[in-house]
């Protein structure tokens, strides 16, 4: 086997964030991340607005209305795990990194496509970073996962 690189970190980091798309979107994981802060200064916004309209009768709709909205913005829409991994800030991408490496260290490979083929044909691995994944997306971003298959 070819020894594991290690000169070029920011590569490695690269293989294993394709390495993770790969497995989450072969099991159509997606995740859906709640927006609490957002859904709470719609609630505010939408009350504020009714009482400068309709006074104290006004305020009670605005914010009944505000709540449902808020409520309806909270509840999270689902986006492919893969999506997700990529779009995050470097920092984070380096978090999950470390705990996907504590998995596959045992591994030797030399790019994204034999590290893919490598924990491909191992339930058990795969089953491993599924796991490690749904729990970081869980812990870290706050988000439901779920699996459309």
């Amino acid at each position: 086997m070819l020894p594991l690189r290690s000169a070029k970190m920011p590569i490695m980091v690269e293989d294993i964030m394709k390495l993770l798309c790969s497995i989450s979107e072969e099991r159509k994981m997606k995740a859906a991340v709640k927006h609490s802060g957002r859904g709470a200064l719609v609630t505010g916004a939408v009350a504020f607005v009714g009482g400068l309209v309709g006074g104290p009768p006004g305020l009670a709709i605005g914010g009944a209305v505000g709540g449902l909205l808020g409520a309806w913005m909270t509840s999270g829409q689902f986006q492919p795990v893969p999506q997700i991994i990529m779009e995050l800030p470097p920092a984070e991408q380096q978090k999950l990194f470390n705990e996907a490496a504590a998995i596959i260290r045992h591994l030797e490979w030399t790019d994204a496509v034999q590290l893919t083929a490598l924990v491909m044909g191992s339930e058990a691995l795969q089953q491993q970073l599924l796991a490690m994944l749904a729990n970081y997306v869980t812990r870290e971003l706050r988000a439901e996962v779920r699996y459309d298959d």
